[in-house]
């Protein structure tokens, strides 16, 4: 296993040197091309993904703990940003305490242990009916559906599906022991390549938007560029995974949609509150949310079908 991640890091950064270094060509080339849209979104990308795969490559080398608690990490910080803009009454303290410092830790507490029959219910199922209780009991009746509502929709996204990534390293594949860390990368490196080709998609060919209101950007062509585009990614690096070439395919075709749609529906959520980015966290590339969107969506279906289809 450490050989074939030492591969892809080292893949990794030589792919980053390239796209960094024809970003920085394009600004010279491209009129105004400082102040062009679309290369400056490409060099804000470009910019994240360095983060990214710093940290990732480093938790990857350290292990299991590290990857728990670098996810974990996320989850708390996605979770602060979805509920900075949800509706919210002093009554919901003592709900949102419980969803930041038990719900949230005790999660990430039965991945570590690999309690599957537990992590996969708890947040919703006992904790979609304990917060409720807990607001109930403060007396508060205004707007108690919109509150409580938006609490569990943000640990439902920020939680329960981030937590699935990590959750990754659980799954027993025949064949494929102590190599599970390599899913957590094919699952990022898929859905966030194919989330930005279809923006270059969109843009080179979109003609048809899905739904203007929602998203100037997303086009027909760019959901069918994207997702044939993550299906050719999963093909090249079907040697990752215990899925073989067209498995690797399919596989990388179905987080690539439903990386599409999970960028779509936060860019939902986003209209309806009237903000441009979830936060100002990562460096050139909006919040913890904005970067992890396509992901969010992904990473439950991935880990599930992969459980179900290859896991012992």
């Amino acid at each position: 296993m450490y050989g074939d991640l030492m591969t892809l890091l080292w893949g990794a950064f030589g792919v980053l040197v390239a796209t960094t270094a024809l970003g920085q060509a394009l600004t010279f080339v491209v009129p105004g091309g400082s102040n062009d849209i679309v290369l400056g979104n490409f060099n804000a990308r470009v910019l994240a993904w360095w983060s990214m795969t710093i940290v990732i490559g480093l938790a990857s080398l350290i292990g299991q703990g590290a990857i728990i608690f670098l996810f974990g990490f996320l989850s708390f910080a996605a979770l602060r940003e979805f509920l900075t803009l949800t509706t919210k009454h002093r009554s919901d303290h003592l709900s949102l305490a419980a969803a930041f410092f038990v719900v949230l830790p005790a999660q990430y507490y039965l991945i570590w242990i690999g309690w599957y029959g537990l992590y996969s219910i708890f947040v919703p199922v006992y904790v979609f009916l304990m917060l409720p209780m807990i607001s109930a009991l403060r007396g508060r009746p205004e707007n108690f559906l919109i509150r409580i509502a938006e609490t569990q929709w943000a640990l439902m996204i920020a939680v329960f599906c981030i937590s699935h990534i990590p959750a990754l390293l659980n799954l027993d594949i025949l064949g494929f022991e102590g190599r599970n860390i390599l899913l957590i990368i094919f699952l990022i490196v898929v859905v966030q390549v194919s989330d930005t080709l279809q923006y270059v998609w969109s843009h080179l060919m979109g003609e048809h938007r899905l739904a203007p209101q929602i998203s100037s950007v997303k086009t027909i062509e760019g959901l069918i560029g994207s997702t044939v585009s993550g299906a050719l990614v999963g093909f090249f690096l079907f040697w990752i995974t215990p899925f073989g070439p067209l498995g690797a395919m399919a596989m990388a075709a179905l987080i690539s949609l439903l990386g599409f749609f999970g960028s779509f529906v936060m860019s939902a959520i986003k209209r309806d509150r009237g903000i441009r980015d979830w936060g100002p966290m990562v460096v050139g590339h909006g919040g913890f949310i904005d970067r992890l969107d396509g992901v969010i969506f992904a990473a439950p279906i991935f880990f599930h079908f992969t459980r179900f289809w290859w896991a012992a």
